[in-house]
């Protein structure tokens, strides 16, 4: 649920965190109140989940689910059509910007956190051992959804020496950081799971509080970080330690599994699909065409209110929040065992899925599967991946590592399209944060 509700009244952060205009970062710290006890350090990490952006449900906005039209209102035409016909160049005054600033500010706290390791009193070391955990959890995420939203793709590019986005590994306000390569950043995204991974020891949190970073989201996290650089057996068997633990299934229609009390639900902190956002657009009809009749998420996903004019069900409220769930961590375990050549593996994971998610218990789906061709059954993976992770934030992601297809759309009688390989698969670091330091656009 929204953090906002759960935490009324969060202490010391006010006087603590300001903006001042001369730093790259653009935060400073300011006033007289510094936590020191684990409660004051627990408000303000709470502040940092808090401020945890939703560029992802924005990415979305690129990617193929997503359907603009003449008659949306103005206003949001005005925030998000440069964004859905990817004009990165001349975009409308209006447009929404993604929101760099708000990153590196709960980079900021993960950093002071990590550092006051020592400092806090007023707890038990096991308490202390969870917040520092968290905040690296925080810092590893962080990095992780900027490298994908501003840098080219880990297996599209040469990743040790493609520039990517600056790292901030401690809490100085004052330096003026350089772009790091890829390698750098995904290097420094699995030391923080590590970290992490010493630290935790939180086993679940109750509905309301798992927006917290668990002893289980590390190796969740770890099975989408190294899946995206294509380190298929270490993703896979990630993945099968979450399995492990945790692989109970929502049912569907009853309960949609980002819900944030969802049986799926690893870590519930994203709101991906804001009221904004789903407020804002359709459903585009290729992309629900991907859902046959005998597919239960086509009526729990969507609300098909004319051919076409569909709306999104699966988001729009802070019912809707999740980061890490059983759905992904099965759908992973797919396609990273079909790329160590584990064939039959991949399919009973995918059909493991189907058969919770198809109104003949996934019957179809198992002579279909049993039918294909090797090739034919990554794509199958893949694209059982687009319609279980709908408007999740995933999807944008994964065009860019997976081929980076072609797309084209139109609006008003004009043609817009996204070559396949474009550049603007990546999105350009915004005209404020160069404008803050120069040397990013380097």
């Amino acid at each position: 649920m929204k953090l906002s509700k759960i935490y009324p009244l969060l202490l010391c952060l006010a006087a603590f965190l300001g903006a001042g205009c001369d730093s790259f970062l653009d935060i400073q710290p300011v006033g007289k109140v510094i936590p020191t006890t684990v409660p004051e350090f627990r408000s303000l990490i709470t502040e940092a989940y808090v401020t945890v952006p939703d560029d992802r449900g924005l990415a979305s906005f690129r990617s193929d689910e997503v359907l603009l039209d003449a008659t949306l209102s103005v206003n949001d035409l005005g925030s998000y059509l440069d964004i859905w016909r990817w004009n990165d160049a001349t975009p409308d005054e209006n447009t929404a910007t993604f929101q760099w600033r708000n990153h590196y500010h709960v980079l900021f706290i993960a950093n002071y956190v990590i550092e006051a390791e020592d400092k806090m009193t007023g707890g038990t070391s096991e308490e202390v051992d969870q917040l520092v955990g968290e905040a690296y959890m925080l810092r590893a995420l962080m990095h992780f959804n900027l490298v994908n939203l501003h840098a080219p793709a880990y297996t599209t590019c040469e990743p040790a020496s493609t520039k990517a986005i600056p790292l901030k590994l401690d809490s100085d306000v004052e330096g003026v950081l350089s772009r790091n390569t890829v390698e750098e950043v995904y290097t420094a995204i699995l030391s923080d799971l590590d970290a992490a991974e010493r630290y935790l020891n939180v086993d679940t949190w109750e509905p309301g509080l798992n927006y917290r970073f668990n002893k289980l989201s590390v190796d969740a996290l770890r099975s989408r970080v190294l899946l995206y650089m294509g380190r298929w057996g270490e993703s896979l068997a990630a993945s099968q330690r979450v399995l492990a633990v945790k692989s109970s299934l929502s049912t569907l229609p009853g309960e949609i599994p980002n819900q944030y009390n969802s049986v799926e639900n690893i870590v519930a902190l994203e709101q991906i699909m804001t009221a904004q956002y789903a407020r804002a657009f359709k459903v585009d009809r290729d992309f629900y065409r991907l859902y046959t009749t005998s597919d239960l998420r086509r009526r729990a996903y969507f609300n098909q209110v004319t051919s076409s004019n569909i709306l999104l069900s699966k988001g729009g409220s802070n019912t809707f929040t999740c980061t890490l769930r059983v759905g992904e961590m099965i759908l992973n375990a797919a396609e990273a065992a079909w790329h160590q050549g584990l064939y039959d593996d991949a399919a009973e994971y995918l059909l493991t899925l189907q058969r919770t998610r198809y109104n003949d218990g996934g019957a179809a789906k198992e002579s279909a599967v049993a039918a294909m061709s090797n090739d034919e059954l990554l794509e199958e993976i893949l694209t059982e991946r687009a319609r279980e992770l709908a408007f999740e934030g995933h999807r944008w992601f994964d065009l860019r590592r997976c081929g980076q297809p072609r797309m084209e759309r139109s609006y008003k009688g004009e043609t817009f399209v996204l070559e396949q390989g474009d550049e603007r698969y990546t999105i350009r670091i915004p005209s404020e944060a160069i404008a803050a330091n120069p040397g990013l656009a380097n």
